[in-house]
């Protein structure tokens, strides 16, 4: 004789159990992590110097950058600003600033946490001005998983520049946008 319990196992209770969290995460964005991607846009301002001045002669030149997010819009609305900088030597000239690149951005956010974002940008002038459109993936960090493309605006080097001392400082518009 074989008796059964009306009641479930225990595995089925727990399968239950997890079937159940598993759909409330699915449909209740609060539910999710909260580093998940959500889209934000950030704009601010970037700095960039350059030791010793970029001339037309290529030389090994050390670059220090230094950028401001001040305003972040969307996402939960946690992240409202951010900065990021970094500093690294290229072998570079006046001819040859518009060169691809590889980069790795680590932006701190006002919450305190980071994001590190791992891609490659490339730039191009236009109308007095040199644009620089970096595009990669957020992978450790606050929005990661997400894709990002960040967009900056600086002044073009003028010639008389490169003939003479060279150009040692840029600053321009920067926007940062996470999906």
């Amino acid at each position: 004789m074989t008796f059964r319990s009306s009641r479930p196992s225990r595995s089925i209770r727990v399968l239950t159990t997890l079937l159940a969290v598993t759909a409330l995460v699915m449909v209740d964005p609060a539910a999710r992590p909260a580093h998940a991607a959500v889209p934000t846009q950030c704009q601010g301002t970037e700095t960039v110097t350059y030791s010793p001045g970029v001339t037309f002669t290529p030389q090994n030149i050390q670059i220090t950058v230094s950028g401001r997010f001040g305003s972040c819009l969307g996402g939960t609305g946690q992240v409202t600003s951010g900065t990021y900088g970094e500093q690294f030597t290229i072998f570079v000239g006046c001819n040859d600033l518009f060169d691809g690149f590889e980069s790795q951005r680590v932006v701190e956010w006002n919450t305190g946490d980071s994001s590190v974002i791992e891609g490659t940008g490339s730039s191009t002038a236009a109308a007095g001005q040199v644009v620089t459109t970096f595009t990669g993936t957020v992978v450790q960090g606050r929005f990661q998983g997400a894709s990002a493309v960040q967009t900056v605006t600086l002044v073009q080097p003028g010639l008389l520049q490169c003939l003479t001392t060279g150009f040692t400082k840029a600053t321009g518009l920067t926007t940062l946008t996470v999906v």
